[in-house]
């Protein structure tokens, strides 16, 4: 066959036609042809437009894949409008408004092309095509890889999208193709996108990877089902859900996501069943605003990389795991906001760092049958409004079994805390709840200690092995008043004393004990991350805080590290102290801006400074009281407008007096805010700042770079801040300080070779964007204490050494 020449086969019947025949141009050869004919296009570079209106079969020739290009110097390179079948070509295309294979018609066969082109789309199928498409490939860095729109369909099978300017697979105005075993990766939108009323898109056994935004994307009512598919490797969520669009994941993998794993809002829907999340940067599952809804049965979520709860659930949202497993994260689940609600069933949260389960802002979480492990709380229902019911739980070796605080109202029925560190159970400031038929054993603390006059209902509860005690009942309500504190009814413990309150056995009572609140093995109970205003500063009875600037400035000083953060809050302390002196001399004082920027690190105590330099201020009478209200994102930003600037007033008027502290303050000024209300946050602080500059310090805070792009986009805050200060990482010497500290509050010490072993293990220990710096420190402290009891309770009879000194083999393995 001569070079550029295209051979016709015919297959019609009639004598008055050749059935072969050679023709110098692709479009004389399919003029020629008829229904039916085989058109086999010799090796060589073809610059025509070709357009397919037959139900023919266009070729290269055999053995020679690529050895035909179709390259126009413009326009569509091929279109079809017909039940064709075309293979073995490469394609190429030059014009961006136009895609380089266009499919308007038929059901046509396009196999095995090879498509390289900086067109609109690579391949475009559109109105009531539906073409099958096998083991083609297509390489477009300057537009999508793959569009069906219109309406159109058809099944893409073992096909690949090896690089996309914009998403690797488009779906949009009513479409519904089928994507089999195909890859999609080196897109610079979305890997898979659907959008639309009546667009759906449908997956299985694909994989998406290396994409430059969200690996899965479905908008504005369109559904998509993936069955057995991975997701991984990209910049911005791994499945992103907006706007009413609704999405089935089965047996799918999503991991390697430095944001969301899946982020779903606006009354999406999302239904996963056996699927992993794994290897987050922020949330396995993000869910917001009402209506919008999460069922997942059978599902793993774990081996989070970042700081952020595993399943956040807010605004209004729902979501519901059935027979899930949620382990190593930071905090297995998070509900906030009123109507927010999480149903959890027959499901496993273990080795979660801080809290398992934490319900706030009138939220409501309902776990029946679940078992609860390896975590420094349990279950944390927060403030008022915020409840829910744990039926028939489980909750094993963590700090503290279940917290109620500031008026929160749970039910706690038949459920059983083992080995807490802590309290069993614990409520103060306010909480509520109701225990039945509960039980705590082997507690290192109190089984139930129930403080600040919390008006909780204890019935037919059971303590055993605690060892502070069964039962403990403190600081009844302010006026002392019957009916202030808890009432117990029918409870027992294995204490030869019983229950040290009077009448538990009788009818129901009130029973209050007053006694000092202890700090318990390790510590207080585990800081708030979420809710977060914190009591002023105990006061002395003129009003005055108890402590003079001196003693603040000296627990500042006893610190671990911090040494030019301690410089800059002496410095601007000496300057408002000197200033308040010249006013009192009748001199003019230098204007001093109060509100700071404390950039660093996690875990490097800032929120430790920042209290301490409210309290300074209130010394020296410049608050009138000086407590710390510690907010973040959540705290001040609403889901619709005006709702942002109610609680951004809110948060400032609780911090009236005193200090308002923002954590992660650049999470208000997102770099992709487009539908973002933290704007009106920003607005609103700038505003009261300046109403109210004398009688609130406000203090923003962040990573170093966060926090410069925060201050860099919002020149109206940045004004409002006299200086920034720096906290740096704590290095291997102050780590091994801050162990030594604990050990000597706790009453343990450091066995010879210890300090040298601690050092090395600090030295070696991986510094990556999730080291927690102190909170590294004191989880080293305690992870040590848990192997030296492994090993001391192996003793018969222990020494007072052997319950004192830690050892270097105490020390956990490096990750």
């Amino acid at each position: 066959m001569a070079q550029g020449t295209v051979q016709v086969t015919h297959t019609g019947t009639s004598r008055w036609r050749r059935r072969t025949g050679e023709y110098a141009s692709l479009a004389a050869a399919l003029e020629a042809a008829a229904e039916g004919d085989v058109l086999t296009i010799a090796p060589g570079t073809y610059r025509e437009n070709l357009v397919v209106q037959r139900s023919v079969t266009l070729r290269g020739p055999e053995g020679s894949p690529g050895s035909v290009r179709l390259a126009p110097a413009d326009g569509v390179p091929l279109t079809v409008r017909a039940s064709a079948v075309v293979q073995d070509l490469h394609v190429e295309g030059q014009d961006a408004a136009a895609p380089a294979v266009l499919v308007e018609e038929g059901a046509p066969e396009l196999l095995d092309l090879r498509i390289v082109t900086r067109s609109s789309a690579g391949v475009e199928v559109r109105g009531g095509a539906r073409p099958t498409v096998r083991r083609c490939t297509v390489d477009n860095p300057a537009g999508i890889g793959i569009a069906v729109v219109d309406g159109g369909g058809g099944v893409f099978e073992e096909c690949e999208v090896v690089a996309a300017g914009q998403a690797g697979v488009a779906v949009r105005g009513g479409a519904h193709p089928r994507l089999e075993r195909c890859r999609v990766h080196h897109a610079s939108g979305a890997g898979l996108s659907a959008t639309g009323d009546n667009s759906a898109l449908e997956a299985v056994g694909c994989e998406v990877y290396e994409i430059r935004g969200s690996g899965v994307q479905v908008t504005a009512r369109a559904t998509a089902h993936l069955t057995d598919c991975d997701v991984h490797r990209t910049t911005a969520d791994g499945v992103t859900l907006d706007t009413d669009a609704v999405l089935t994941l089965a047996d799918c993998r999503i991991h390697d996501i430095p944001e969301n794993a899946v982020d779903l809002r606006s009354r999406s829907v999302l239904t996963l069943t056996r699927t992993t999340v794994r290897q987050f940067g922020r949330n396995g599952l993000s869910v917001w605003d009402p209506g919008t809804r999460v069922d997942a049965n059978q599902c793993e979520i774990f081996d989070s990389t970042g700081d952020y709860p595993a399943v956040w659930v807010s605004d209004g949202a729902t979501a519901v795991l059935d027979s899930c497993r949620v382990h190593d994260v930071p905090d297995a689940l998070f509900v906030l906001d009123r109507g927010s609600r999480a149903d959890v069933v027959d499901s496993d949260l273990f080795q979660v760092r801080n809290t398992a389960v934490s319900v706030s802002d009138g939220a409501t979480a309902q776990l029946d049958d679940c078992r609860i492990r390896d975590a420094a709380t349990g279950a944390w229902f927060r403030d008022h409004g915020s409840g829910g019911t744990l039926a028939n739980c489980t909750v094993d070796a963590t700090q503290t079994g279940v917290i109620v605080t500031k008026g929160a109202d749970p039910t706690v029925e038949r459920c059983t805390v083992d080995s807490p560190a802590e309290a069993g159970f614990y409520v103060s400031a306010g909480g509520r709840g109701s225990f039945l038929n509960c039980r705590v054993t082997n507690s290192g603390g109190y089984g139930f200690h129930v403080i600040d006059g919390s008006r909780t209902t204890l019935r037919k509860c059971r303590t055993e092995r605690c060892a502070r005690g069964g039962y403990e009942f403190a600081d009844a309500g302010s006026d002392g008043a019957s009916g202030s504190g808890p009432v117990v009814e029918d409870c027992t413990s294995d204490e030869s004393a019983g229950v040290r309150t009077p009448g538990l056995a009788a009818a129901p009572e009130t029973a209050v004990q007053t006694t000092a609140q202890s700090p318990g093995l390790l510590g207080a109970i585990p800081e708030q991350r979420v809710t977060a205003p914190e009591p002023p500063q105990p006061e002395g009875e003129a009003g005055t805080p108890v402590r003079t600037s001196r003693d603040v400035l000296g627990e500042l000083d006893t610190l671990v590290g911090l040494e030019s953060v301690k410089r800059e809050v002496r410095a601007l302390i000496d300057m408002i102290e000197v200033g308040r002196r010249r006013q009192q001399a009748g001199l003019k004082a230098a204007s001093v801006k109060r509100h700071l920027v404390f950039t660093g690190s996690p875990g490097t105590g800032k929120t430790t400074v920042a209290r301490l330099y409210g309290e300074i201020l209130a010394a020296l009478d410049v608050l009138e009281k000086g407590h710390l209200v510690e907010v973040s994102r959540v705290d001040l930003v609403g889901e619709h407008i005006g709702s942002t600037a109610i609680r951004t007033q809110e948060a400032f008027q609780r911090a009236h007096g005193g200090v308002l502290f923002i954590d992660e303050a650049y999470a208000l000024s997102p770099e992709d805010a487009g539908r973002d209300f933290g704007k009106e946050a920003i607005d609103t602080l700038v505003k009261l700042m300046e109403d109210h500059r004398d009688s609130v310090v406000v203090i923003v805070a962040g990573y170093t770079a966060e926090m410069e792009r925060f201050l860099s986009v919002n020149p109206g805050v940045a004004s409002r801040f006299s200086r920034t200060i720096t906290f740096g990482d704590y290095g291997p010497d102050e780590l091994l300080r801050i162990v030594e500290q604990q050990a000597e509050e706790h009453e343990y010490r450091l066995g010879p070779g210890t300090a040298d072993a601690l050092l090395k293990y600090f030295t070696e220990l991986p510094k990556g964007p999730a080291f927690g710096n102190g909170r590294t420190a004191r989880q080293t402290f305690e992870a040590m204490v848990e192997r030296h009891a492994s090993r001391v309770a192996q003793v018969t009879e222990p020494t007072k050494d052997d319950l004192t000194l830690l050892y270097a083999e105490d020390l956990p393995q490096l990750p």
